[in-house]
C-alpha cells in the first residue's frame, strides 16, 4: 500500500492502539497517537523507544482531525466528541484488526458471539498449536494482532473479536467465521437496539465467498432466524445438542461428539472433554469443525480436547476454605455467561454479582436463583437493579464494594459443602480496571481468608 503522504491517527494507547501505532510506524506512515487517559508505562516506553509522537490526557483536535485515517481503539464509543467530530469532516475510522489485515496474508480464523468466544477462540488456537501448525492467539484476547503482524510471520491467526471490533471493519475477510451465539448484550453501546448489536455480530460474515466457512450455533435462535434473512454465501457448518445433524457439521448424540466434515467422521464421548459443562460442549464442537476444516488429525484433536487447561476467570477453581469452594467467572460480564456458570453448579450457591449494568434483563436467571443460589453478595457501586429482581426469591442480599469484602461475606455466609461462585453478569469498570483486575482481586482476597 501507498503510504506517501499518509497520516493516521491512532486514539487509545493500550494494547491494540501501541500495536496498531508500531505496525503503522514499521509501514512508514506519518503516526500520532493520542489517550484521553494516562498511558501505562510499559506502553508509553515503547511509544517512545520508536520516536511514535503521542498526548496523554487530551485529544487534541488540530492534530486529529487532520488524519488521512483514524484507527480507533475499541473502548472508545461512536458518540465519543473527537469521534463525532472526525465523521463529521469525513475521516475513515477503522479498527486496528482493519488495519492489520492489510498486512498479512496468513490465514485468518474469528470468533465472535455474545458468550463462549474467548474459550472457543483458545479451544482452537491449542488444536491448531498442538498440531504443529504456526499460529498465534490475537484480537479480543492474548497480543495484539497489528502488534505480532509487525514483528512476527505466522500462518495462522486465530482471533477473537468484539462487536466494537467488527463495528469498524470493512475490507477485512475472515476465512473461517465462527458466531457462538447472540444474546443481549453491551446494548449501552447499540441506542438498546438488540438489532444494532445483532447486525453488529453478523459483520463476521462481511467479504466472505464460496470458498470460506462459517461456524454457527443453530440451537441459537437469534443466529437460526437471522441467517434466514440473509444471503450467505460461504459454505455453512452448523453444530448444535438439540438434533442429529445429516450434512457437514457437529453434534451431540448419545452422550457423544460427532463432528462431520464431508462424511468423515470424529467421535468423541463427552465425559473425555477436559472442559464440562452445555457450555462447553458448544465450545467444544465449534472448535473440532475449525480444526477438521484445517485437516488436523482426529486423534491429535482428541488428544487436545481432553487435556485442555481451564481459562483465567472462566469458571477458574480458586481454593476450598473449611470446605467452601471458590469459583472465579469473572469474565461473565453479561446475564448469559451467569446463565452458564450457575447452570452448571451442581452445590449451593453463594453468588457474587454486579458491577456496571448493561441494560440487563435477569429473567432468565429466576428459575436458576430460586433453585441453586441461597444468598447473593452484590459488588458493585449501584446494586438497586440485583435487589429488585431477586429479593422476593433470594432471602439474603448483601452489599459490598471491594473485592476483600464480598469474599469474606460469602465466606460467612457459606457451610462446608457449598461454592462460592464469583459470576458478576455485570462489567467491571465502577470498582475495576478490568474484568482481570476484578478476578486478581477475587482470587488474592480467597488466598487471604
Amino acid at each position: 500500500m501507498n503510504t506517501e503522504n499518509k497520516y493516521i491517527v491512532i486514539l487509545g494507547a493500550a494494547e491494540s492502539g501501541t500495536g496498531a501505532a508500531i505496525l503503522a510506524e514499521q509501514k512508514d506512515y506519518d503516526v500520532f497517537v493520542s489517550d484521553m487517559g494516562t498511558i501505562k508505562p510499559q506502553y508509553k516506553k515503547q511509544l517512545q523507544n520508536r520516536n511514535i509522537d503521542f498526548e496523554e490526557g487530551e485529544h487534541s483536535d488540530s492534530r486529529i482531525l487532520n488524519a488521512n485515517e483514524i484507527i480507533k481503539s475499541p473502548g472508545i464509543p461512536d458518540t465519543a466528541p473527537i469521534i463525532v467530530k472526525a465523521i463529521m469532516k469525513g475521516v475513515p475510522i477503522i479498527s486496528d484488526i482493519e488495519f492489520a489485515a492489510r498486512y498479512t496474508d496468513a490465514k485468518l480464523i474469528c470468533v465472535t458471539g455474545s458468550n463462549g468466544k474467548t474459550t472457543t477462540a483458545t479451544i482452537i488456537y491449542e488444536l491448531y498449536k498442538n498440531a504443529g501448525l504456526n499460529v498465534c492467539l490475537a484480537g479480543n484476547i492474548g497480543k495484539s494482532f497489528a502488534w505480532s503482524v509487525a514483528e512476527n510471520n505466522f500462518d495462522f491467526y486465530i482471533l477473537e473479536l468484539s462487536s466494537f471490533q467488527l463495528d469498524h471493519m470493512y475490507d477485512f475477510k475472515a476465512d473461517i467465521a465462527v458466531l457462538t451465539n447472540i444474546t443481549p448484550d453491551h446494548l449501552d453501546r447499540y441506542d438498546n437496539s438488540f438489532q444494532n448489536y445483532v447486525n453488529s455480530k453478523f459483520r463476521i460474515l462481511q467479504n466472505q465467498d464460496k470458498n470460506d466457512a462459517f461456524i454457527f450455533n443453530i440451537d441459537d435462535e437469534v443466529v437460526h432466524m437471522e441467517m434466514n434473512n440473509r444471503n450467505i454465501k460461504a459454505r455453512q457448518y452448523p453444530f448444535t445438542q438439540k438434533q442429529k445433524l445429516s450434512s457437514s457439521g457437529a453434534y451431540l448424540e448419545d452422550n457423544q461428539l460427532i463432528i462431520n466434515i464431508n462424511s468423515d467422521i470424529l467421535t468423541m464421548t463427552i465425559e473425555k472433554l477436559a472442559l464440562q459443562g452445555k457450555h462447553n460442549v458448544y465450545n467444544s464442537l465449534a472448535g473440532g469443525i475449525a480444526a477438521r476444516l484445517q485437516d488436523i488429525r482426529k486423534e491429535s484433536i482428541k488428544n487436545c480436547l481432553s487435556d485442555f487447561q481451564s481459562l483465567e476467570h472462566r469458571l477458574e477453581k480458586v481454593a476450598e476454605v473449611r470446605g467452601v469452594d471458590f469459583i472465579n467467572d469473572s469474565k461473565a460480564t453479561n446475564v448469559n455467561s451467569a446463565w452458564f456458570a450457575l447452570e452448571s453448579m451442581n452445590k449451593p450457591v453463594i453468588w457474587i454479582a454486579g458491577g456496571v449494568d448493561k441494560g440487563n434483563d435477569y429473567t432468565s436467571l429466576m428459575e436458576l436463583v430460586h433453585d441453586k443460589v441461597k444468598a447473593i453478595v452484590c459488588l458493585g457501586k449501584d446494586n438497586a437493579k440485583i435487589h429488585e429482581a431477586f429479593g422476593s426469591i433470594v432471602d439474603t442480599i448483601i452489599d459490598t464494594d471491594d473485592a476483600s469484602e464480598a469474599v469474606l461475606s460469602a465466606f460467612y455466609l457459606g457451610l462446608p459443602g457449598d461454592t462460592v461462585l464469583l459470576s458478576p453478569a455485570c462489567a467491571s469498570f465502577d470498582l475495576f480496571e478490568n474484568y482481570e483486575d476484578r478476578g486478581e482481586k477475587f482470587k488474592r482476597a480467597v488466598h487471604d481468608l
